[in-house]
């Protein structure tokens, strides 16, 4: 990241402007933000990810994907069964940030 050298923000680069854009992107499906709210609270399979956001399997796998592409969930095996999870606490952060700025106005 670019750190501001006077008290205005240099504007980002355009490389860095577009990741973030994509993960704002990636947050602008209701779908994936419910999973992201039902992933704050616990690790969970994609069995009870549909049950807990009340579609289906595939679509849930489908919605997955893309959350791993963006490094906003990780995955972990055991058996046949793939239990997800928030990839670290910046995701919870800006969850709750976004949350809190909803429920703010």
């Amino acid at each position: 990241m670019i750190a501001p050298t006077t008290s205005i923000q240099l504007a980002l680069d355009e490389q860095l402007a577009s990741r973030t854009a994509e993960l704002f992107r990636a947050l602008g499906d209701t779908s994936r933000v419910r999973i992201i709210s039902v992933l704050a609270e616990s690790e969970m399979n994609v069995s009870a990810l549909a049950a807990a956001v009340g579609i289906s399997e595939s679509a849930i796998s489908h919605h997955m994907r893309g959350l791993r592409q963006m490094r906003l969930v990780r995955a972990r095996k055991a058996g046949r069964q793939v239990f997800y999870r928030l990839d670290d606490d910046h995701i919870l952060d800006l969850f709750e940030r976004g949350l809190d700025h909803v429920l703010h106005g």
